[in-house]
């Protein structure tokens, strides 16, 4: 396939290895391509890509960097430790050292270093050009970039988070935590949390309808299948911590009281909401690490993994059942021993499927002939490392055993012996697609000395916390005892320290002078990346990739003129003369008519039976560049950096109030700006024309989209109706304040709302039609309704106001007016978008295509079904 550069799509190799590093190509040139996108030695490129090889790229080295900034706070609680009471650090500093190395490592370097991988390797696995929404993923990155960011300004706020990273209540509310820059970090977590919803709504559309033809769900990749269910753990766990969040928002910006002492229930309400997340990213952080094993253990012992089936059937049990374990985070609160007892089966439960997980790669290691290189070196020492941590952690699970544990070093080793094992396997996973990624070989003695250093230094590091297991967790006093376990331990942390810095070195000298590899490196791979060049071509793959045969096979696409794919009369193989290669190592099929095979070598096109001109090529192809994901990231971050300032209700006097006035409003409309260019922005991803899509096959992407985002707002509304469900309860539901006094405003709400689907259904009729003018009045009538909505709700709110009630007012007040103003913001989302309809339709859009009518329907229904839950339950019950 042609880059439109006139290289080869092998990646452009230098021939002077010495000088030059081979580019980390996707596109193979050194001009701008026919899509707009810049070479890779360009520094433009890396603003505009949506390219998701690039975007893997872009992860992988922020969350590298990340490690290195977490890193750095974890050494220095290791030099805190070396005496008891250590005096390097302050209480203050220590707390804050303590909180933002956890929240780094857990949300800013686990998750989006094995995002890295999916976003450069699934969509290859797949046999996907690019992922369903290059927008998208694009975006996503940006917004973890910018979060990531907005965690280094909270350091110069005064001072940063210092609640542990758990975020335990009330030490987080204002009156423990004061200072601006804790809001800060709260805000940068809520965008991290609005970045994962983004790339999960992508992922999952890619990978339920965009899998190569005869790429059943059964047969995906093993990595793939462990993104897979992960990604839709993401969707639902993030979802309740985005509602933690934004109700935490509340209360340290707004004054709202959800969290302080005084609310009924408020500190056990948040641990509810924020374990419900966190136990399932124990597996979300650890499932990517799983397919690396599994991709690892096949590739270095030339054996398929022992019990495939059921090593995937045991990973979807757990993803099922990571939801119902949370309470044994609680086994220290009031909760009844019945319920305790209860999770504490559960607990023990879900740790069988991973056993079964653990025999399978034992086995298939017994049953191969191990290969003893760099990746497979760290997948085994990850697996080891599991195991400890997996046993470890079936004593906290006991609630009697739990009594004695809770709050201790054993739950710190248990944690990071779970967690970092997880690293461990995605190390392995960076020097096995290293590659891949960039056409050269690491160095592999290098890499055996970083994981003699890594595994040796992981093991002084933590295991000695078992031992010294008396010590209380985020306290740098301890027993006098136990100063040689906490000195090795800190002599373990400098040496895993030092082997990253090995690691960065063998890399980065590799990138500039390691042997160059054009295709596989590795013996008896057996998944898609493997049959393509080191790096991959743009697109991916010298034509459409299918599993119809049994086998991976490449065919050649044929578009119509128009530049679309068409699945109708493709042909194959990839050359003119019938004797393309097969990736297996035989040749391709003929033309499947029996006529003469024609690929993309400049022989006559052919017809379609419509008279159009088809030609076995990419046409016009997708899109791979755009500014507008950069600059809604930036006006993201300025947007929040000025609403850090506004605290308890207000900004701030003087000087400071003005600068984070105006920066929340420049913010505001960049942000805003940016989302409407995208939108504008004539930007093509085509869907494949021919792929595996069950069980989806008969909705589009956009709408899968939709429905799956809309998904995780069930959860986030679900949270929120929750949590006033849990504080009314631990109130007494009879002796509650019910806030509005008066129906009417709620039943007038319900009527609008109601009336404002059907002219949306309406507006769908005559887009489909092919009247504007009925468009317009359709969506002009909907924009109306939903302003007398938000009219009608701020009379009601300015009434209550008058009365004295308002959000810091009392826990009842609080609750109404964050929940149903969370349900109002939806609702000035959805105006919005009328107005931008209405814009294009203004201009002549959406004649005879009402699918854009159909999907902001889809939404808007939603909305309006979200009232009839808020209406009865704040206004009569």
């Amino acid at each position: 396939m042609s880059d439109g550069t006139g290289t080869e799509a092998n990646g452009g190799a230098s021939t002077d290895g010495d000088r030059e590093p081979r580019d980390l190509r996707s596109d193979g040139g050194h001009a701008e391509d026919h899509h707009g996108l810049p070479p890779m030695s360009s520094v433009k490129r890396w603003f505009v890509t949506t390219n998701h090889k690039d975007i893997g790229i872009l992860y992988l080295v922020t969350s590298l960097f990340f490690v290195v900034f977490g890193g750095l706070l974890a050494l220095l609680i290791r030099t805190q430790m070396w005496t008891p009471g250590g005096t390097i650090l302050s209480p203050q500093a220590y707390n804050q050292t303590v909180s933002i190395h956890g929240l780094v490592m857990v949300f800013w370097f686990l998750s989006p270093f094995a995002f890295g991988f999916a976003n450069y390797v699934v969509p290859l696995q797949i046999g996907a050009d690019d992922l369903a929404f290059p927008r998208l993923n694009a975006l996503s990155y940006w917004l973890y970039l910018a979060s990531g960011l907005l965690v280094g300004v909270s350091f110069f706020q005064g001072a940063t988070f210092s609640g542990g990273w758990t975020m335990y209540a009330p030490l987080n509310v204002p009156m423990y935590m004061p200072e601006v820059g804790a809001s800060t970090a709260v805000l940068a977590l809520l965008l991290f949390v609005v970045s994962v919803t983004v790339s999960s709504v992508n992922f999952l559309t890619t990978m339920h309808r965009m899998r190569a033809e005869g790429l059943t769900l059964r047969r995906l990749p093993l990595f793939t299948w462990s993104i897979l269910l992960t990604v839709w753990m993401m969707l639902f766990a993030f979802a309740a911590l985005l509602a933690a969040l934004m109700i935490l928002s509340a209360d340290r910006l707004l004054g709202t009281m959800y969290f302080v002492t005084e609310s009924p229930g408020g500190s056990m309400l948040w641990t509810h909401l924020f374990w419900f997340f966190g136990h399932p990213e124990v597996y979300i952080v650890f499932f990517p690490a799983l397919g690396v094993m599994a991709e690892i253990f096949q590739t270095f012992t030339g054996s398929r993994l022992i019990g495939r089936k059921w090593f995937i059937a045991s990973m979807v049990l757990v993803a099922l059942q990571s939801f119902i374990v949370w309470m044994h985070h609680m086994f220290l609160t009031t909760i009844n021993l019945q319920i305790k007892t209860l999770f504490m089966a559960t607990t023990i439960g879900i740790s069988l499927p991973f056993d079964l997980m653990v025999f399978a790669l034992i086995y298939t290691m017994l049953k191969g002939r191990i290969r003893f290189k760099t990746p497979f070196l760290f997948a085994f020492g990850g697996l080891i490392v599991f195991i400890v941590g997996g046993i470890t952690g079936v004593f906290l699970g006991a609630v009697v055993l739990d009594y004695a544990m809770r709050g201790t070093y054993w739950v710190v080793a248990h944690f990071h012996y779970v967690m970092v094992a997880g690293v461990t396997a995605l190390i392995g996973g960076l020097y096995y697609w290293f590659p891949k990624m960039t056409g050269r070989m690491y160095d592999e003695f290098l890499g055996k000395v970083q994981f003699g250093l890594y595994f040796l230094g992981f093991n002084l590091l933590y295991f000695p916390m078992f031992v010294a297991w008396e010590t209380p967790r985020r306290v740098f006093d301890y027993p006098a005892e136990l100063v040689g376990w906490h000195r090795i331990a800190t002599v373990g942390g400098f040496l895993l320290g030092i082997s990253f810095l090995v690691m960065f070195y063998n890399l980065y000298t590799s990138i500039w002078n390691g042997e160059e590899v054009d295709g596989n490196p590795w013996d008896f791979t057996h998944t898609a990346e493997w049959a393509v060049s080191s790096p991959p071509p743009l697109e991916n793959f010298p034509g459409r990739a299918t599993y119809k045969g049994g086998f991976l096979d490449f065919v050649d696409r044929v578009t119509t003129d128009g530049g679309e794919e068409t699945s109708e009369g493709y042909r194959s193989p990839l050359s003119a003369d019938g004797t393309g290669t097969r990736s297996d190592g035989g040749t391709s099929t003929g033309a499947p008519d029996g006529g003469v095979v024609t690929g993309g070598t400049g022989l006559p096109a052919q017809r379609d039976e419509g008279g159009g001109e088809m030609a076995v090529a990419h046409g016009e192809g997708p899109s791979h560049a755009s500014i507008w994901p950069f600059a809604t990231g930036v006006g993201a971050f300025v947007l929040l950096v000025g609403l850090s300032g506004f605290q308890s209700g207000a900004f701030p006097d003087g000087v400071a109030g003005g600068f984070y006035m105006g920066t929340s409003l420049a913010g505001g409309l960049i942000t805003l700006g940016s989302l409407f260019a995208m939108g504008y922005e004539d930007f093509h991803a085509p869907e494949m024309a021919i792929a595996e899509r069950w069980p989806f096959a008969g909705v589009e992407n956009t709408k899968l989209g939709v429905w799956i985002f809309l998904a995780s707002d069930v959860v986030l509304f679900g949270a929120f109706i929750g949590a006033y469900v849990f504080v009314r309860f631990s109130a007494g539901w009879t002796g509650w304040h019910i806030v509005p006094h008066n129906s009417l405003p709620g039943l007038i709400n319900t009527y609008l709302l109601l009336t404002s689907s059907f002219t949306v259904i309406l507006g769908m009729v005559a887009a489909e039609h092919e009247s504007r003018k009925g468009l317009l009045a359709c969506l002009t009538a909907t924009l109306l309704l939903g302003i007398g909505f938000l009219i009608n709700k701020g009379i009601e709110w300015v009434e209550l106001l008058h009365e004295g009630i308002w959000l810091d007012a009392s826990i009842e007040g609080a609750t109404f007016f964050l929940t149903t103003g969370l349900h109002g913001a939806h609702v000035l989302a959805g105006l919005v978008i009328t107005v931008y309809l209405m814009w294009r339709t203004w201009g002549g859009a959406y004649m005879g295509d009402e699918k854009p009518v159909e999907y902001f329907g889809l939404y808007w229904h939603f909305v309006d079904i979200v009232w009839l839950f808020l209406f009865p339950l704040f206004y009569i019950l």
